[in-house]
């Protein structure tokens, strides 16, 4: 047996180590440290070298080789040597690792600086660009204002020459460019005036006139004449304002003929926009400035000329006027589309209808007197009454002892006067009817005549629904005013009003109405004013 001191230490292959072993390894390391630094090729060739290894092993012991003898320092120092070599190996890759990182941030570091510089110089270009464009633009203004310029003191220096050449008189419409003002044709677009022109000269037919304008040149004068403070603009530095007559004439033919604003703009050589806000301006001057004097409730002495005129003419006392609510057409509108959609002028004409109710009280000269604009066209004639400022008056006790005479859609009251509508009426109520029928035929006739004149009312107009109102006042203040005096109206057949009476829920609201009416109805028959129309 051996003793412990000489006893050799075996490998994991079931041989003693040797020296040769831990050299063979050594060695081994170095080579593949200096063939390959990488750890995963140093572990690649590790395990291609293992079997080799394992092979001569096996061999020199079946050999019997002999074994050699070293002690445990020596065997230490080698493992160090080889731990140490690893050691190495790996720092070694780890500082390759970060040179190649470095290297890389260095490149990309670089790719990014050309690429802000070539953007920058690209930037630069473009604004040198942009500002070489606006030179060029600033110096093209500069030429085309001194041309512009030289233009309009070459044409004021021209007409002056002419002026005094010729030395005669211009009117207002065609007055000459004064100095510091601009011409027109530099501003506005080139449109021509020529039928205006045509129309404004003193030498157009009287009755070409009355039928473009539904009204004499008198009576266009008079009314040019009353708005002129309210509808007259100054001339800007830009150019010339329009003049008054234009304006009264562009809303006036709108009014008259219902013309889209499209046509009216070539008419009268101005734009769409601008003639749509002249007959704005225009309705708006009206209302204010002409319906106070032309539309107002009667005082008391007018109230008795009123009364006089209706009993001399029919019989019927204590009558101040004659009431009648018709139906204006307008476009569906965007809010509370139910409450203006009119379900009889729909049924009868087989197509949607919308409308809203004006109202009207109507003199014996066919002029109103009061009138209610704008209520939706559902809303029956009895609501519209109680509605307006006609019942507050009335409520105000402002009816002068008199009433007004309506149709079958208004109730009885202290001062509304209407027919019989019950069935099996007796000869007195048949004849009383009949008169009641002539005095409120006063009031449609009037309101066929409106529509006749202004055919704008005949149909949906392009005005919006909140504007409507001021438009439709102007026209019946027109009306009065062509009735007042006394304007042939053309064509003679009146327009024919399709309005349907609907019955109020309670037709009498005063027991003592009803018997002033049973006495009016008696008087009639036994004066002989009742007609014999219902015989």
């Amino acid at each position: 047996m051996r003793s412990p001191s000489t006893a050799r230490p075996t490998t994991g292959l079931g041989g003693p180590a040797t020296d040769d072993d831990f050299a063979f390894y050594y060695s081994f390391f170095q080579d593949a440290a200096a063939a390959s630094p990488s750890p995963l090729a140093l572990d690649q060739t590790l395990a291609a070298a293992m079997p080799n290894t394992r092979r001569r092993k096996r061999d020199d012991a079946a050999a019997g080789a002999p074994n050699n003898q070293d002690d445990g320092p020596e065997r230490k120092r080698s493992i160090a040597k080889i731990i140490t070599s690893l050691a190495a190996l790996d720092a070694e890759g780890h500082a390759d690792s970060a040179d190649a990182s470095r290297r890389e941030l260095a490149l990309l570091e670089s790719n990014a600086d050309s690429k802000s510089q070539a953007m920058m110089d690209y930037y630069a270009k473009i604004e040198g660009s942009f500002d070489a464009d606006a030179d060029s633009e600033a110096a093209a203004r500069s030429r085309l204002s001194a041309s512009a310029a030289a233009s309009a003191v070459a044409a004021v220096e021209e007409f002056s020459a002419a002026a005094a050449a010729t030395n005669t008189n211009t009117t207002a419409s065609a007055s000459p460019p004064r100095a510091g003002h601009h011409q027109r044709r530099l501003w506005v677009k080139d449109r021509s005036q020529a039928w205006w022109d045509r129309c404004n000269s003193p030498d157009f037919p009287e009755a070409e006139f009355r039928r473009a304008f539904r009204m004499g040149r008198e009576t266009f004068d008079m009314i040019c004449e009353a708005l002129g403070a309210a509808v007259a603009k100054e001339d800007t530095m830009l150019r010339a304002a329009i003049p008054v007559r234009q304006r009264v004439a562009v809303c006036i033919w709108r009014l008259a003929t219902g013309e889209p604003l499209r046509l009216v703009s070539k008419r009268f050589g101005l734009g769409i926009s601008t003639c749509h806000k002249l007959v704005l301006e225009v309705c708006g001057a009206i209302k204010s400035v002409l319906m106070p004097r032309f539309l107002q409730w009667p005082d008391e002495a007018a109230a008795g000329t009123f009364k006089d005129g209706f009993e001399r003419s029919f019989g019927v006392p204590g009558v101040i006027g004659a009431m009648y609510t018709t139906h204006i057409p307008i476009i569906a509108p965007k809010i509370s589309v139910a409450a203006y959609f009119n379900r009889r002028h729909t049924e009868r004409n087989q197509k949607t209808s919308y409308s809203i109710t004006l109202q009207g009280v109507v003199g014996p000269d066919r002029a109103f007197t009061d009138v209610c604009i704008g209520w939706p066209g559902s809303m029956p004639d009895d609501q519209v009454l109680e509605k307006s400022m006609l019942h507050q008056r009335a409520a105000a006790g402002m009816m002068h002892d008199a009433c007004l005479v309506g149709g079958a859609s208004y109730p009885l009251n202290d001062w509304v006067l209407v027919p019989y509508t019950h069935q099996n009426l007796t000869w007195t109520q048949h004849a009383f009817n009949e008169k009641v029928g002539d005095i409120r035929n006063v009031a449609v006739d009037a309101f066929a005549r409106l529509k006749t004149r202004w055919a704008c009312l005949q149909k949906r107009t392009e005005v919006k629904l909140q504007d409507l109102p001021v438009v439709l006042g102007a026209c019946c203040v027109l009306h009065n005013i062509c009735e007042m005096r006394r304007e042939e109206l053309e064509p003679e057949t009146p327009f024919p009003l399709v309005d349907d009476d609907t019955t109020p829920e309670n037709p009498v609201r005063s027991e003592t109405a009803k018997q002033a009416r049973d006495s009016i109805a008696h008087n009639l028959l036994h004066r002989g004013f009742a007609g014999t129309t219902f015989f």
